[in-house]
């Protein structure tokens, strides 16, 4: 049965929008050279390369829905209690990994990380007890596995570029040179896929096997928690800034725009907001919404369902209490507009300002909405892993990097230290949150008239 949160539409809202973005740029061959130009960096191409592998896993696991069950005795049928996503299934009976074990394990062990007593017939015995998976492992050789993934991925990179040198048009032979190159724009983001095609097909060879980054306190794998935090991580950055535009825009222009009185009101509005602490703002919104779902449990039948609105309504408060920054870029930059002949002819013929606004101001500013929405969203991922990090944030439930790093506070302090859960979950994210930079510095470069003018001054 198909389970549809709210967080699965952000994801289905955020792949519609980037179809739209494509075609609407492909139509235009304005927005075509500037694009061409963002991807002809080679830290913005293969930045884009691992937003792309990483928003595929996001996608997979925003596809719910829960298990049919075997018929029961009158042959109704009955699904499983318990929802799940298509990157669950994935893993867990397809692949067959990632399965739990009873506490912390370091990664490619076959043995648990802390002594355990155990009583045996000559007595209680304290040891580092086997793991569940260490007899699946011990009739395997994880570097002839590594070895023959990584060879398979290998292959998978070369096969997919074989085949899109044969569906591009034009001299094959140049398309090849392009890509081989090292000095050619294509060589980089080529290089990346494969890099991460060959990683991919290491990681699923092992995997079933082993635990390649270990497991956490309560014995959950840890990259694929960390896998799961992705997720997270993309729609509470999507959504926020998602909710900010709305309020964003239409404020800033109408202060730019209007001026007087209505610029007033507006500048008052988003000083006061400005001058309350935003994670005080946060954390009292937060606590409200809980309060209240903690008084209607009957509304969300299940943990998942509870925790995925607490995430949807976290990702709307940020957005809602973080746009005074884009709403003041884009009222100065309405009022330089304003002032052009341009606009005081149409105000002298009668436009109305609904149509001045949508069809000579909006579309002067959207430059400023794209960059500074662009390099908000790694911001936002920190923020959340900060919220979840003072316990304001995502549901404990629910896997997130500000949750991992929370828990390794303790792990980090202790004897022996615990040390692969905050090493996952500050890998995986600085991978996030440096890619997103890199695209977001390309895309700024692009499209910010000051910098395309230092360009061809230089």
């Amino acid at each position: 049965m198909i389970v549809f949160l709210p967080t699965d539409g952000v994801m289905l809202l955020l792949l519609a929008l980037l179809l739209l973005t494509v075609r609407f740029v492909l139509a235009r061959p304005n927005l075509r050279a500037r694009w061409r130009s963002v991807f002809a960096d080679a830290g913005a191409a293969s930045a884009a390369v691992v937003l792309a592998f990483f928003l595929t896993i996001a996608t997979l696991d925003s596809m719910h829905y829960r298990p049919e069950l075997p018929p029961g005795p009158n042959g109704a049928r009955a699904y499983s209690p318990t929802t799940v996503s298509v990157f669950d299934t994935l893993v867990r009976d397809v692949l067959d990994a990632a399965h739990p074990e009873r506490s912390y394990s370091e990664p490619f062990a076959l043995r648990e990380f802390d002594k355990t007593t155990i009583v045996t017939e000559s007595g209680p015995v304290r040891d580092f007890q086997p793991l569940k998976i260490a007899p699946r492992a011990e009739s395997a050789s994880l570097p002839l596995r590594g070895l023959a993934g990584g060879a398979a991925g290998l292959l998978a990179a070369f096969s997919a570029t074989g085949l899109l040198v044969l569906l591009k048009k034009g001299p094959r032979r140049e398309v090849l040179r392009r890509i081989a190159s090292p000095s050619g724009e294509r060589f980089a983001p080529w290089l990346t896929f494969t890099a991460l095609l060959t990683l991919t097909g290491v990681v699923l060879a092992v995997w079933p096997v082993c635990h390649p980054l270990g497991t956490d306190a309560v014995g959950n794998d840890v990259l694929y928690e960390a896998l799961k935090s992705l997720r997270t991580a993309i729609v509470i950055g999507s959504l926020a800034t998602l909710a900010t535009l709305p309020f964003a825009v239409t404020l800033g222009m109408a202060a730019g725009y209007f001026k007087g009185r209505v610029d007033d009101a507006i500048q008052y509005l988003y000083t006061t907001l400005s001058s309350i602490p935003s994670v005080l703002l946060i954390a009292a919104s937060v606590l409200l919404v809980t309060v209240f779902m903690d008084r209607h449990p009957e509304w969300w039948p299940t943990g998942l369902e509870r925790a995925d609105v607490r995430l949807f309504l976290l990702a709307i408060i940020i957005g809602m209490t973080g746009w005074s920054t884009l709403a003041r870029l884009l009222r100065a930059e309405t009022m330089k507009i304003t002032a052009l002949d341009y606009v005081t002819a149409a105000r002298a013929f009668g436009v109305p300002h609904a149509r001045i606004l949508r069809r000579h101001v909006l579309p002067n500013v959207l430059h400023i909405v794209l960059i500074v929405t662009v390099l908000d969203f790694s911001g936002i991922v920190l923020y959340e892993a900060v919220l979840s990090y003072v316990g304001v944030g995502v549901d404990p439930s629910m896997s997130s990097f500000g949750t991992m790093i929370n828990a390794a506070r303790s792990e980090m302090s202790r004897s022996p230290m615990v040390w692969w859960n905050l090493a996952a979950s500050f890998l995986f994210m600085l991978s996030l949150v440096l890619s997103a930079n890199l695209f977001a510095a390309a895309v700024r470069d692009a499209f910010d008239p000051r910098a395309a003018l230092k360009r061809k001054g230089g």
